[in-house]
């Protein structure tokens, strides 16, 4: 517990500046990772498809030349086809094996769990450790009640119920029990 109250060194506006001046500099590194990955596109391309001289060939040279490149073309489309392929065998692959893992997590029964009753001296024992003996008698909080004033509240109501009854009956009873809620209103 003494982790949690410990208040950070830095305070607020310079956490808000490390932040910014991260957040800056993240974006200087994310420019530079963009502007490298196009250099790097653009030798190997380069390298890979230099540049064609089409204006010392003849027709019959030009034609070859457009064969050679349909058949180049012809070529990667095989190979992005057959990796295609590949990746959409491994996906189905990791979905009917995540279905399995599914299927047997639900084939184990998992055990209901017990309620246990803890003591609130146990619970803190376990939160403050062994060294601290706090003592939480939640009995010795609450508010005592007499018996005494209870039973004098009970007899004061009892009275013989007969009287009662014919001192209500009729419209006079009724009367009367309208005044004393209207009494006891004001």
């Amino acid at each position: 517990m003494p982790d949690l109250e410990k208040k950070s060194k830095i305070s607020a506006s310079r956490k808000l500046m490390l932040k910014s001046m991260m957040v800056a500099k993240a974006k200087e590194m994310l420019e530079q990772e963009l502007m490298d990955k196009e250099e790097e596109k653009e030798r190997y391309l380069a390298e890979k498809a230099p540049p064609v001289q089409t204006s010392r060939l003849s027709f019959d040279e030009l034609q070859e030349l457009c064969r050679e490149l349909h058949a180049k073309i012809d070529m990667v489309d095989e190979e992005r086809y057959d990796i295609e392929a590949k990746v959409l065998h491994n996906t189905r692959e990791i979905k009917d094996l995540n279905i399995k893992v599914l299927d047997l997590r639900g084939k184990f029964k998992r055990p209901n769990l017990r309620r246990v009753r803890v003591s609130a001296d146990a619970i803190l024992r376990s939160l403050l450790g062994s060294k601290h003996k706090v003592s939480l008698d939640l009995r010795a909080n609450l508010k005592s009640v007499k018996k005494e004033d209870t039973e004098k509240e009970k007899t004061v109501e009892v009275s013989d119920w007969r009287k009662n009854v014919e001192a209500m009956s009729g419209m006079e009873g009724r009367k009367k029990m309208f005044d004393a809620a209207k009494g006891s209103v004001q």
